[in-house]
């Protein structure tokens, strides 16, 4: 079982992914942990580095669910995966599960922080259907569309 969740920021993958690795006693990886440089907020860790980490986890644990907004990522780690998740909830399920979100200390150093973080973070999350970046809707449902193994969009 190799399990790659992906969709927008506040979509539920970081609870599902979490509830599938406890449930099936699967290795979990949160892309966020390899992308960025730790304790320094939206610094990219060189992509190099962060496809190394990857491909190191993979070859690590032969059960395991991944999961990330980052759309090079899922492409990357598709070879890889034996089932794809998109978690699309919509715009408004999105924002409102960003607002209730409890601090991440593996990303933020205070819950202040990351608090003040939030207005950028809601601005981009709603953006979501409308961007054209690898962490869009657009390249969400060219994934998931080309995708030919076994796969579910959770609404």
């Amino acid at each position: 079982m190799r399990i790659l969740v992906f969709g927008n920021s506040g979509s539920g993958k970081s609870w599902y992914a979490r509830a599938l690795a406890q449930e099936h006693g699967l290795a979990h990886l949160d892309l966020d942990t390899i992308v960025w440089e730790p304790g320094q907020i939206a610094v990219p860790r060189p992509a190099e580095e962060v496809k190394a980490d990857l491909l190191a986890f993979f070859a690590a644990n032969p059960r395991w669910v991944a999961e990330g907004c980052y759309g090079d990522l899922v492409e990357l780690a598709l070879p890889y995966c034996s089932e794809l998740v998109f978690m699309n909830p919509g715009r408004e399920r999105c924002l409102a599960n960003n607002r209730q979100r409890p601090w991440e200390p593996h990303k933020y150093e205070s819950k202040e922080k990351q608090d003040s973080m939030l207005p950028s973070l809601l601005d981009w999350v709603a953006q979501y259907y409308e961007r054209a970046d690898a962490m869009s809707y657009a390249v969400h449902r060219r994934i998931f569309d080309a995708f030919a193994g076994p796969k579910r969009e959770l609404t």
